[in-house]
């Protein structure tokens, strides 16, 4: 009756690896890979602030303010000048100009405007219920005061707040481009490979045409022809599927390689002899068998699909405002005026290049892991 609480012998590395499962041997040889499990934790964060954009933000990033354009960005300071613990932002002070006379706000180092963590700002909605609670806020500010953490554009729109509200838009085009994607590529791809004949020319021709059209031009031409009148959100799932209805090729010919190799298996001609249906051999017998390379190549995917966004909007063809996107943003960017008054703007290349890299990294540790036997 014991024997429940015997300690049980220690095995071998190599007898460690006889009986692990397939997604234990990835995980241990992707544990070995440090820059992309940085990376990996990189992307996480990258979506975390994505789910809590709005918490995240300290200001409406669709609320202008022309007298507080161009306000530099303004550093957190923790401490009072009596030495207690007391975060604040400088105020900001109307000045006059002398040559149009206009009212301006300018940063007031004298006033110092107190910072209150989980107060109260804007509403917001935030999985269904309505909240107005974010993760910092002013305490008592006055007209033009903001926690401009990385300052304001030519509108006085806070850059921080339209930046972390863009990180959401652009990263979630890219995870429900990639899902569509994903799908069509392992479908398309696996009855290419599982029926053969006809049906495998008729999408390997597809493929092949659509591969064989030069890519910007047409994205260029698709969402050029997107009404103007159309709403954000008709736009946003209008070029989440453009995006992927261009993107499944790559990945069909991946799954039509893997399920030409796997169907000549034994125990895919048991699967046949057993009476199951071609829907579930597919899916459940051979699919499973190289999920770890399915899933390196959508890590490889989502950047490409964050760029495209990206570069779309950036042209003036992808998202339109009152929609904010990493592309709209750097949009705001490109006016060498703009850039001369406030450098900061180009604050919107940083989580661009940030996940970019990171994707690849992580791509490239999932592609390495995906053989553990390598």
């Amino acid at each position: 009756m014991f024997s429940f609480f015997r300690r049980q012998p220690k095995l071998s590395q190599a007898e460690r690896y006889a009986q692990a499962t397939q997604f234990q041997l990835t995980w241990w040889r992707f544990r070995r890979h440090r820059v992309a499990m940085v990376s990996g934790v990189i992307v996480a964060l990258f979506y975390l602030v994505a789910v809590g954009a709005d918490f995240l933000a300290t200001t409406d990033p669709h609320a202008t303010d022309a007298r507080t354009s161009y306000i530099a960005p303004q550093p957190i300071r923790l401490f009072e000048d009596d030495g207690s613990f007391q975060p604040y932002v400088s105020g900001l002070k109307g000045v006059r100009d002398p040559k149009t006379f206009k009212l301006i706000y300018t940063v007031d180092p004298s006033r110092h405007v107190p910072i209150q963590f989980f107060g109260h700002g804007y509403s917001y909605s935030f999985l269904g219920l309505d909240t107005d609670v974010h993760l910092f806020s002013l305490k008592t500010p006055e007209r033009g005061d903001g926690i401009f953490i990385l300052g304001t554009d030519q509108l006085g729109r806070d850059v921080w707040s339209r930046l972390i509200v863009a990180t959401r838009v652009s990263l979630t085009i890219g995870l429900v481009g990639v899902t569509i994607s994903l799908f069509l590529g392992v479908l398309l791809g696996g009855v290419s490979a599982f029926y053969g004949g006809m049906v495998d020319t008729v999408i390997q021709r597809v493929i092949e045409v659509i591969r064989s059209m030069p890519t910007i031009p047409l994205w260029l031409g698709l969402a050029a022809a997107l009404p103007n009148d159309w709403s954000v959100t008709q736009v946003y799932f209008s070029i989440t599927v453009i995006i992927s209805l261009l993107a499944w090729t790559d990945l069909a010919r991946v799954v039509r390689g893997k399920f030409l190799a796997l169907r000549e298996e034994e125990f895919v001609m048991a699967a046949e002899l057993a009476g199951a249906s071609s829907g579930r051999i597919i899916f459940r017998h051979m699919l499973p068998s190289f999920l770890s390379h399915i899933i390196a190549a959508v890590s490889l995917a989502l950047p490409a699909m964050i760029i495209s966004e990206t570069s779309l909007s950036f042209l003036g063809l992808g998202l339109r405002p009152p929609a904010i996107s990493w592309g709209i943003l750097l949009q705001d960017a490109q006016s060498i005026q703009s850039l001369a008054l406030a450098p900061w703007l180009l604050a919107a290349a940083v989580p661009v290049i940030l996940v970019i890299l990171a994707f690849n990294f992580l791509g490239d540790g999932l592609r390495d892991a995906a053989d553990p036997y390598g």
